[in-house]
């Protein structure tokens, strides 16, 4: 019996089962059954190189990246000729798009890379229309697109999503509060199981039996929220993607205005239309938002600001880590800095490497001079006689 019959039975026996407190430790089995057997076919599918024809993979440039997903005929290739310089061929018939079109928005000083990939079709996660190699792409980005015909959103956003979930690509989920390290198999084998709020989905027993189902017997595992089966799961596979989304739903000149009013109004939700141009600049707001990102601005020391090229980092930076991003051997040399911006208590505030960044914030660096740099030196070679000295007493 092959991968996708056993998945297909597993199904099948999953939706027989009655769901009740006598049962949810079956299901859960079941569940983490389910879960090696599509991590087994997904991983299958790479290691042959999947379904034959050019690969989706394209260089990544710019500072993120945006991948644009939907189904055939829902004008991807319109909206990427829209917001990047790159024009891809769009025509009335489905599957005009063959392979990964990539392109660039510049949208707030930022370099935004968005790739056009072919539409996907029901079945994509087992194989169906070089659907794995499309989703296998837009697990390196940063952001999932997903653009929808407003007459066919109720019926197609359902499939979308879980053709995602089922190759592992969580969608605005935050990693759930699990900590789980696998422990080397020894003469003393035992998992170690601590929660430290009340469950109502997951039991210490369940998680054993999901682990020895995995032929894990030595582990530790802290809960510290209450989860679900399917995120205790996901955390002992260890290959899921937490992604944030933007659904979009195009063609909304086609549609009644109460329909348009409805899906606007859903979380993490915008309508365009390219044709008219509508909604187009709320889109990229959308997706700079999502994308959770701000820009730092440098300055050096007697001249104004480089407001022409900031540094894009995400939010809840400290000034270490631009600096990291400058170059990793200023930050040996880091003395204090000076900020100007929304995280600064007044203008040219002294801070250190732990300080916060806020979006558009002006950071000059003080480096130390050679003096200091040669009593560091100095103070680090005293350190290390004294340790060396010690450990020989």
């Amino acid at each position: 019996m092959g991968i996708l019959e056993q998945i297909k039975d597993i199904e099948h026996e999953m939706n027989r089962t009655q769901k009740n407190k006598a049962t949810e430790g079956h299901l859960g089995r079941l569940k983490g059954k389910l879960a090696r057997l599509r991590s087994q076919l997904l991983a299958d599918s790479m290691d042959t190189g999947g379904a034959k024809g050019p690969s989706f993979e394209v260089k990544k440039s710019g500072d993120v990246r945006v991948a644009l997903i939907g189904f055939p005929s829902a004008g991807k290739s319109t909206l990427l000729g829209k917001v990047t310089r790159t024009q891809s061929e769009t025509a009335a018939y489905e599957f005009t798009t063959l392979t990964c079109i990539p392109g660039v928005i510049d949208y707030k000083g930022t370099e935004i890379q968005l790739l056009d990939l072919p539409g996907i079709v029901e079945g994509a996660s087992e194989g169906r229309g070089r659907g794995k190699q499309v989703i296998a792409t837009a697990r390196t980005s940063d952001l999932i697109l997903l653009l929808m015909d407003t007459s066919k959103a109720d019926h197609h956003r359902p499939i979308l999503e879980d053709e995602l979930h089922q190759v592992g690509i969580r969608l605005n989920k935050p990693k759930p509060g699990i900590y789980f390290k696998k422990k080397p198999h020894g003469s003393t084998n035992c998992v170690a199981f601590t929660a430290t709020c009340k469950l109502t989905h997951l039991s210490e027993k369940l998680c054993k039996d999901i682990l020895h189902d995995y032929k894990i017997h030595n582990a530790e595992i802290i809960i510290r929220e209450d989860c679900t089966v399917d995120e205790f799961i996901d955390v002992v596979e260890g290959n899921r993607a937490y992604l944030p989304c933007v659904y979009c739903y195009s063609k909304i000149d086609q549609n009644t205005l109460e329909e348009v009013d409805r899906l606007a109004r859903k979380p993490h939700s915008t309508v365009i239309s390219c044709h008219w141009d509508l909604g187009i600049d709320l889109l990229l707001e959308t997706i700079w938002e999502h994308l959770n990102l701000i820009r730092i601005y440098t300055k050096k020391k007697g001249l104004p600001p480089d407001f022409s090229q900031p540094f894009i980092m995400k939010t809840g930076c400290t000034v270490e880590d631009v600096i990291c991003r400058i170059h990793k051997d200023m930050l040996s040399k880091f003395r204090y800095g000076l900020v100007w911006g929304q995280s600064a208590k007044h203008k040219s505030q002294c801070v250190g490497k732990e300080h916060p960044m806020e979006d558009e914030d002006v950071l000059q660096i003080i480096a130390k001079t050679g003096n200091q740099l040669e009593s560091d030196r100095y103070k680090l070679e005293k350190d290390a006689k004294l340790a060396k000295n010690q450990v020989k007493k």
